[in-house]
């Protein structure tokens, strides 16, 4: 079980992680300032400053501004019992990012074996989401483990820091260390993804464009500024994120600041992700 946190260690959480893992990227950033498009309002001038050294925001346009707490409360528009359970996971996941788990702050997931899929059950469940067996051998494989002193078996994506991102019908869970999947080709193009049923999915709507390619595939948006880096290193970039409030934060922030950014979403437009069009187009076609 993971250990509640009270109102004094929420307050110390990263203003400018939360406002990363809500899809809120900075426009300008110093030493000890980062300033945003007010995340309250549609803007072009950046109005939303916050401290990095006190950890607080304030919005120049409204006149108000507050803690971590504050802000997700607002944002969310939630309880601040809501709001602590936010943050309650982004610190469980920032201590999974640092490698920096303790049994007092997560459950330990423990790798026991990692093998080709076999399983019926996570070969059902495949199925399920459209995905050939096929393709995912090839990107995936069938990784066992423990938790909380039970054994479970998923499909994993490793990252590039030898951690998983894990997936059955029942849990969506990762293994520390998190990190994002970067599948290099030294190809010129990069396309970047969300998550691993994104990857699966783009492979079986358009295998030759992923094999002509780079991908990058996230594992949370919350990496988005670590891998801008890798941005520059291509003559074009395409996005394939989530159609929700944070991908399309994520996507504008990207194609905004970097004009070889090609945001591609409008191809599975009106639904959430790659996964869900894939599974909306296999069943139109039956």
């Amino acid at each position: 079980m993971k250990r509640k946190i009270n109102c004094e260690r929420a307050r110390a959480f990263s203003i400018e992680k939360a406002l990363a893992k809500l899809g809120h990227f900075p426009k300008k950033t110093t030493e000890k300032e980062a300033w945003f498009l007010s995340p309250f309002r549609s803007e072009t001038q950046a109005s939303f400053k916050v401290s990095k050294t006190r950890n607080r925001w304030y919005d120049y346009g409204e006149g108000v501004g507050g803690n971590v707490i504050d802000l997700v409360c607002r944002i969310l528009k939630c309880s601040i019992k809501e709001a602590l359970e936010f943050l309650n996971e982004s610190i469980a996941t920032e201590s999974l990012i640092l490698g920096e788990i303790s049994n007092e702050e997560v459950s330990c997931i423990v790798v026991t074996n990692v093998k080709k899929i076999t399983h019926p059950a996570l070969i059902q469940y495949l199925n399920n989401r459209g995905i050939p067996l096929r393709i995912a051998k090839f990107y995936c494989k069938e990784v066992w483990y423990m938790f909380n002193n039970s054994k479970f078996f998923a499909i994993g994506l490793r990252n590039n820091k030898d951690g998983w991102e894990l997936r059955n019908k029942i849990f969506k869970n990762s293994c520390s260390p998190k990190f994002y999947t970067y599948l290099q080709r030294n190809k010129c193009q990069l396309i970047m993804l969300e998550g691993m049923f994104d990857l699966l999915s783009l492979a079986v709507l358009n295998e030759t464009l992923l094999k002509d390619s780079d991908v990058l595939i996230l594992n949370s948006i919350s990496f988005i500024k670590q891998i801008e880096t890798r941005i520059l290193n291509y003559q074009a970039v395409h996005l394939y994120l989530d159609c929700d409030s944070a991908g399309q934060n994520a996507a504008q922030y990207l194609t905004t600041k970097y004009s070889h950014v090609k945001d591609k979403s409008d191809f599975y437009k009106n639904h959430k992700d790659l996964n869900e069009f894939l599974c909306h187009e296999k069943r139109r076609n039956h």
